[in-house]
């Protein structure tokens, strides 16, 4: 199932962990969690437009991209940013050419190159902010896309030519989403194809 992130709840009363501590627990833990900076934190389930707009994004970017040099993951892939610490699960990552892991350790991802996430009520303002901010660091970092799953309403964030990051928008089903640090198109229609739109 697809897992969100909830606006940060630390899941643990001890003070502080260390990465190592962390990652041991989240291999043996049932459950998601996000680490940054000591803390550790829960993530909950997903509503059913949730995971529509996540499967229909998904399955888009894993038929265009089949047999090329750029690769989706979902929502169990774990990504890493070493300048900050994160290790987060976004709902979706795209990674071109080599995949770099975390000591070459094959479960953190090191360089997406575009990050996807679903916004919900509980998610909104932590996508848009705190958590832009962390994935800012990520060196490799080119699109940030963040999908609505109350309204059509797609927000693309473009690292340009100066290395200042652009705001595109689109609204509307007849609309075309260009995805350039994979030069690859998806209607936006296909993105909320059959998406039962959360209405709270």
């Amino acid at each position: 199932m697809d897992m969100e992130v909830r606006e940060p709840v630390v899941a643990y009363s001890r003070q502080k962990f260390t990465i190592e501590e962390y990652l041991a627990m989240e291999e043996a833990a049932v459950e998601k969690h996000e680490y940054y900076k000591g803390d550790i934190f829960a993530m909950s389930g997903s509503k059913v437009a949730h995971n529509e707009i996540s499967g229909n994004f998904f399955a888009a970017l894993h038929n265009r991209l089949r047999g090329k040099k750029c690769k989706p993951y979902n929502s169990n892939q774990r990504v890493h940013i070493e300048a900050n610490s994160l290790f987060t699960y976004p709902d979706i990552s795209v990674v071109c050419d080599e995949v770099l892991t975390r000591n070459n350790d094959n479960w953190n991802i090191l360089n997406p190159v575009v990050i996807i996430e679903v916004l919900s009520p509980s998610t909104k303002n932590y996508d848009r902010g705190e958590k832009f901010m962390l994935y800012r660091d990520i060196p490799t970092l080119r699109e940030y896309i963040l999908v609505d799953s109350k309204s059509i309403h797609i927000e693309v964030f473009r690292l340009n030519t100066t290395l200042r990051w652009e705001l595109e928008e689109y609204k509307s089903l007849e609309d075309l989403l260009h995805i350039k640090a994979i030069n690859e198109t998806i209607p936006v229609a296909e993105i909320y194809d059959e998406v039962r739109m959360d209405s709270e």
